[in-house]
């Protein structure tokens, strides 16, 4: 199996454009096994909604996907200048608190379905932007081939 990557796809910041990216996702991914594609669409939602909060105003959002040689897909959203605000899960709430937040649960979402998640600014220190990405270990056998069409191969 070689490392394939998928051509990146650049967003708008709006509702209808986070709906094309879980459906454009779901494309890409098409042949692999329905729950991937749905764990992989709601940490989508949830990293684009994000970046479409903290990005510049009117600023874009990117989706990169990648499949390396160990078998883990990564999933990583990038915002266009974003405000370099470090994403974060939420851990000193109190039940109550959580219980009146209108928000900040998305990173948990992620955190609980993906292998790993992690972020980083791009290029380093820069200001131009925030990558968060989420990774998914996938069985070998859960991979379908090259020949069915997904992917770009990267020998």
């Amino acid at each position: 199996m070689s490392l394939l990557y998928w051509e990146p796809r650049s967003y708008g910041r709006g509702l209808a454009d986070l709906s094309a990216a879980r459906r454009d996702l779901a494309g890409d991914l098409s042949g692999f096994a329905p729950d991937l594609v749905d764990t992989a669409r709601l940490c989508l939602h949830e990293l684009h909604a994000n970046a479409c909060k903290y990005g510049r105003p009117g600023g874009e959002v990117t989706r990169h996907l990648v499949l390396n040689e160990g078998h883990v897909l990564r999933l990583t959203v990038h915002n266009d200048h974003g405000t370099g605000s470090v994403p974060r899960v939420p851990v000193e709430r109190t039940g109550d608190e959580w219980d009146r937040a209108e928000g900040q649960r998305g990173l948990l979402l992620v955190d609980g379905l993906a292998d790993g998640w992690g972020h980083y600014a791009w290029p380093v220190r820069s200001g131009l932007g925030v990558l968060v990405w989420a990774s998914f270990a996938l069985d070998p056998a859960a991979v379908p081939r090259e020949e069915v069409g997904f992917g770009i191969p990267v020998r």
